[in-house]
């Protein structure tokens, strides 16, 4: 299954009037990383970057001036996550606001059977939370200390490490290494191994006394000649005279 965990930065809030001006993703293949990655400034035209996500992304519209409109970037967004689903954190957000610009220039929408929202998955895993991304990370012991300021690229890759750990990838990636070092040791030796399975020479002794048995055929001659014990018994026995 393909993947591709991404994150968003914006003018603001509001997703019909604000814009995207960052778009970064990373994906995954089986919940792995291919190493792929997208990335892409873009310049939101006439819209000006509100102070508070200023403060989150510190992107600035001189930095944006000379990037590429989202009409320009939308044939590569579109083939890259194309076939895959969108994994992100708070996705009704960042979904919004991608819907938003491809509803501007006459494109369908990305319907929410396509999306995974991995906030709504970490509140189901850890109901007392926090779940912030900031927190997940400190959960999962993965490394965020250089996550400064908010940026599409880098916290798409932290969410992708988190999402796999949240699917329980450490397990995984061991259980794989466990199996390729099997097929290994069965490459390397080209001798066939038969293990032939024998009865025992004597049964094992009877660990009840003769009062729990005699106890025991009571309760399954009550049961009647029905009852699975009484089946069981009764082929108990025939093994026994063979």
């Amino acid at each position: 299954m393909r993947e591709i965990v991404f994150d968003t930065e914006t003018t603001g809030l509001e997703s019909k009037m604000d814009r995207v001006i960052e778009i970064g993703g990373v994906e995954l293949f089986n919940h792995f990383p291919t190493g792929r990655t997208f990335h892409v400034y873009i310049n939101p035209a006439d819209r000006a970057i509100h102070p508070d996500a200023l403060a989150v992304h510190g992107i600035t519209p001189e930095f944006l001036k000379d990037k590429p409109l989202f009409a320009d970037i939308v044939e590569d967004l579109v083939a890259f996550f194309d076939g895959a689903k969108w994994v992100a954190h708070n996705a009704t957000f960042d979904m919004g606001f991608i819907n938003a610009e491809l509803e501007r220039l006459g494109r369908p929408p990305v319907g929410p059977e396509h999306v995974i929202d991995t906030l709504s998955l970490a509140r189901r895993k850890h109901p007392m939370g926090p779940n912030t991304l900031d927190a997940l990370c400190r959960r999962y012991g993965i490394d965020n200390s250089h996550r400064t300021k908010h940026g599409a690229l880098l916290d798409s890759e932290l969410l992708a490490e988190v999402y796999i750990e949240m699917l329980g990838g450490r397990q995984a990636t061991f259980g794989l290494e466990q199996a390729g070092s099997d097929d290994r040791r069965s490459r390397s030796n080209d001798a066939e191994v038969v293990v032939e399975i024998t009865a025992r020479p004597r049964p094992l002794a009877r660990r009840l006394s003769d009062d729990e048995q005699q106890r025991h055929a009571a309760l399954v001659k009550r049961l009647g000649q029905k009852a699975i014990w009484a089946q069981y018994g009764q082929a108990e026995k025939a093994d026994t005279a063979s």
